[in-house]
């Protein structure tokens, strides 16, 4: 069989990793190779390897790992020195203001149910977003479903009807698509609900490994994210947002460091990111976040960009190729995006595939990506299969994948 990389197609010239990663020299089983090949991971938007980066500096904090905030002892201090400078850097990096708190949570998801904890009014929610960003808010029986348009400005438009039709307290918007990598325009939705008196959160797990964000100049007032996405894969997520509703909120969790003083008949809780991290918190996923942080922007997002612009029209082109390959998109106009392409192939399971190409030592995702409605929408409510890039991946894997999709014609 001809393979695809001889079909006619013009592909941008090839790239190499940007950054290293941990496990990038792994091999794996493969048909026809009995020592194994090199893996081809293609499942980023699911979760990032860890940049080697973050794992040099988790392992220097290991080694003087203690607790933190209420202890005496130098390793302590040490420690609770880096968890709170891990504050500033996330604050940093997602151009916070001066007086945004950062809150460390689980995970993007955890960020959200905390964020729904706190909102004090309906919230205005797209039909399309991913199960983190839809089901804490339909859990509080005040949220306002809007459906998605064929086009991005018509979605916006449907957005602000619906803002304009009934007071609000809040937009939730998903910055970048899990599934087809769509980038909505976060500088306009917030303009749009802050006319209509809302605030916006966005949930901008699958963007900030892509793209520079400034919850400031952007005029953001919550936003969210998850360390296994941006290279840290440590179990940490964060909440960067206005301290006004959170300090007036019960806190997340009851228990120690959430509580400033404390009788058997009454507490008084803390202000600020303390308020709402109860217990004793994932230093170590905070400092990987942290030095992910870092590393990202000494790479640079311009970098990051072009590199991630190489590889996704190396990749649509030669899918493009492939008449049994059908590429799903949520808008005809979401022409910005960020390195995620989702697919079906034809007289193929999601499922088949990725074992086909797990066959081959390329790893991607199969199924529904937790966004059900949205692949129900898109007409394919049994699932697709995902091809997520970052700065790990090279264009030879992208062309790996086309080849191993080419032989199930």
């Amino acid at each position: 069989m001809t393979a695809v990389l001889d079909a006619p197609v013009c592909r941008p010239a090839s790239v190499l990793a940007l950054a290293p990663v941990v496990g990038a020299d792994v091999t794996v089983p493969a048909t026809g190779h009995s020592g194994g090949v090199a893996y081809a991971n293609l499942d980023y938007a699911a979760s990032a390897p860890a940049l080697t980066a973050v794992a040099d500096r988790l392992a220097g904090a290991l080694a003087e790992y203690a607790s933190v905030h209420r202890g005496a002892g130098h390793l302590s201090q040490v420690t609770t020195a880096r968890y709170e400078q891990a504050r500033e850097t996330v604050r940093t990096f997602v151009g916070g203001r001066a007086d945004d708190t950062v809150v460390f949570t689980r995970n993007t998801t955890d960020s959200i149910n905390l964020a729904a904890s706190i909102v004090p009014g309906d919230v205005v929610v797209l039909d399309i977003e991913h199960h983190a960003n839809l089901l804490p808010w339909t859990r509080t029986g005040r949220a306002r479903i809007v459906e998605s348009q064929s086009t991005i400005d018509a979605t916006l438009a449907a957005l602000e009807d619906e803002l304009a039709s009934a007071p609000a307290a809040l937009l939730a918007v998903t910055a970048a698509s899990n599934v087809t990598g769509e980038v909505l325009p976060l500088a306009r939705l917030a303009g749009l609900a802050h006319r209509h008196g809302a605030r916006i959160l966005v949930d901008a797990a699958q963007l900030v490994a892509h793209r520079g964000v400034s919850i400031a100049s952007f005029g953001i007032d919550y936003l969210v994210f998850s360390g296994h996405k941006v290279y840290a894969p440590f179990g940490a997520g964060v909440l960067v947002g206005r301290p006004d509703w959170l300090d007036s909120a019960p806190p997340y969790l009851a228990g120690g460091g959430a509580s400033a003083d404390v009788s058997i008949d009454d507490v008084a809780w803390h202000a600020g990111a303390a308020r709402h991290e109860a217990g004793s918190p994932n230093v170590l996923g905070a400092v990987s976040i942290a030095a992910a942080a870092d590393e990202l922007r000494r790479v640079g997002f311009e970098n990051i960009g072009a590199h991630d612009d190489v590889l996704i029209r190396r990749l649509d082109a030669g899918l493009a190729a492939l008449p049994h390959v059908r590429p799903l998109r949520a808008f005809d106009d979401g022409l910005d995006r960020v390195a995620i392409a989702s697919f079906t192939v034809v007289g193929h399971t999601p499922r088949a595939v990725a074992e086909h190409l797990s066959s081959r030592g390329i790893g991607v995702r199969d199924g529904k990506f937790c966004a059900h409605p949205l692949l129900a929408k898109l007409g394919h409510p049994d699932g697709a299969v995902r091809a997520s890039f970052g700065v790990g991946t090279t264009s030879d894997d992208v062309d790996r994948l086309l080849n191993a999709l080419a032989e199930l014609a």
